[in-house]
């Protein structure tokens, strides 16, 4: 019995256009999962807390408490930025059961930076860029367990990425 296809020659750019239609459709499935998992879980974006002027404000709406200050967060960030509109930082945390992950520069115009949910089972680490307008401490708060812990480092900004 012969097909269709047993005439076709087999080319290199048969099968790469073979491969790259599988490796879209494959995105296109890893894409619409988070956006149905978060919608069944009926999860609210916090714009609310993205538009606030104040870091502590943000963190209040998100969070209704304060951090408390820990030695088992990690945040890599550099003691000088030559660019604050591509500030390289990144998290990780030795604390157990870790449900967000947040950024926060007190002197942006917004402060919140980032705010990461961390599925179960998923390492809590984190990488970004951030947008700095000027020198700032940047604040990484980690909900863990119910409860809420920080650390922060000094970033020193030599040219501004928030149009300063």
């Amino acid at each position: 019995m012969t097909t269709p296809f047993d005439s076709l020659p087999v080319t290199r750019r048969l099968m790469l256009g073979g491969a790259g239609s599988v490796a879209l459709a494959g995105l296109g499935i890893i894409s619409f999962r988070p956006v149905t998992a978060l919608a069944a879980a009926n999860d609210k974006y916090p714009d609310d807390a993205f538009k606030q002027k104040d870091g502590n404000e943000a963190i209040k709406l998100l969070y209704g408490r304060t951090a408390e200050p820990s030695d088992k967060i990690k945040l890599d960030a550099p003691e000088i930025a030559e660019n604050g509109a591509v500030v390289p930082v990144s998290v990780s945390t030795a604390l157990a059961d870790v449900t967000t992950i947040t950024f926060v520069v007190p002197e942006n115009p917004n402060p919140l930076a980032a705010y990461y949910k961390i599925p179960p089972g998923t390492m809590p680490n984190v990488a970004n860029r951030l947008k700095m307008a000027k020198t700032s401490n940047v604040i990484v708060i980690v909900e863990a367990g119910g409860k809420l812990y920080s650390t922060a480092r000094e970033v020193k900004v030599t040219i501004g990425g928030c149009g300063g």
